[in-house]
């Protein structure tokens, strides 16, 4: 009657209220950050929970949970007393020689061969030009980040979201599922929740055996050559593991930069240990691991992983990856549904 038409004003809405969800999204994009660490954390907890519940009597998964929080807190603290302090206790080691190893660089190189000289002087001079615009920022970050209150919040927030999530994850699924009313719909999201469970679960477990993996691997490398801080800079490939593509190869430039400043002279045999762990991380390991779960064309990977750094710094890179084949398993739940079946065939 005014002259509005009701189809486009319900479009006109429909805009409005995702312009106004993404703004409000953006704005709580930390809290749901680590509402999504804790549920990613939970997958790592749940296969032993699940495990437990199944064979531990009685309906209710407290027991469970409590058994796997205690196994958690135990190793925490043995991993800590053990490993931790000789680590904190390289890294204190490492960051007083910064400026010792720095005022190394300046020095020139004169023996051996004409043509390794030269290479050498001109690495050195990438080095010192660069080097301290990597290492001082890192230095800086780290500190910062372990002063501030957010990140005991965050170790504090993480643990006790994810035992909700173990707890009532199947009641909170079924929870939303219930608010769809149509049947073919709610079949779709059930679907949907399936494959990114499975999803998930493999893509966790993945991450923490290969970060494992590297960890290990560069540690009993590092100390059998008698890389200084080898076992530092184990831990450090451990957590760059968990960010595709751009962890691995800042952990690498880390180890080869820290390698060259503390003066050890087999850099040759660590870059040759470098690529062929990662060829066999990315080609044996990595595929056996992840499956085809979260199969994901290398393009998108460093597309997403790039976009994610650049839109919410690393916690984006991080989450490149399962937000892309979360898109990948609903594109293909909706293709499957849209998809007509021929006739004479049986779907």
């Amino acid at each position: 009657m005014l002259g509005i038409d009701a189809r486009a004003a319900r479009y006109t809405w429909t805009v409005v209220l995702i312009l106004l969800l993404t703004g409000l999204v953006y704005l709580i994009r930390e809290t749901l950050f680590i509402f999504v660490v804790a549920l990613l954390f939970s997958y790592l907890l749940w296969p032993l929970v699940n495990l437990l519940d199944q064979r531990l009597p009685g309906r209710s998964k407290i027991p469970s949970l409590a058994i796997v929080y205690l196994l958690l807190l135990g190793i925490i603290v043995v991993v800590g007393i053990e490993v931790g302090s000789r680590i904190a206790a390289q890294a204190n080691a490492l960051a007083g020689r910064i400026p010792d190893l720095l005022s190394k660089l300046e020095q020139p190189v004169t023996s051996g061969p004409v043509l390794w000289t030269k290479i050498v002087a001109e690495i050195q001079r990438q080095l010192a030009e660069h080097s301290r615009d990597l290492i001082v920022p890192l230095s800086n970050a780290f500190v910062s980040l372990v002063s501030h209150a957010e990140v005991l919040l965050f170790v504090v927030l993480v643990p006790i979201l994810s035992f909700f999530f173990l707890k009532d994850g199947q009641a909170i699924l079924s929870s939303i599922l219930n608010v769809v009313t149509e049947e073919s719909r709610r079949e779709m999201f059930k679907d949907i929740a399936n494959d990114l469970h499975l999803l998930l679960a493999h893509y966790m477990r993945a991450l923490v055996l290969l970060g494992l993996a590297a960890s290990v691997a560069y540690a009993s490398f590092f100390s059998l050559i008698g890389l200084p801080y080898g076992l530092l800079l184990g831990a450090i490939a451990f957590f760059f593991e968990f960010i595709p593509l751009i962890g691995p190869l800042t952990s690498a430039v880390i180890i080869v930069l820290v390698a060259s400043l503390s003066g050890f002279g087999h850099i040759f045999w660590i870059l040759l240990f470098l690529a062929a762990f990662r060829l066999f991380q990315d080609y044996v390991l990595s595929p056996h691991l992840l499956g085809s779960g979260t199969a994901v064309h290398p393009l998108l990977v460093i597309f997403g992983v790039l976009a994610g750094g650049q839109i919410a710094g690393i916690a984006g890179s991080f989450l490149s990856v399962p937000i892309m084949a979360t898109l990948r398993i609903v594109y293909r739940q909706l293709q499957k549904r849209h998809t007509p079946v021929a006739s004479g065939t049986v779907p």
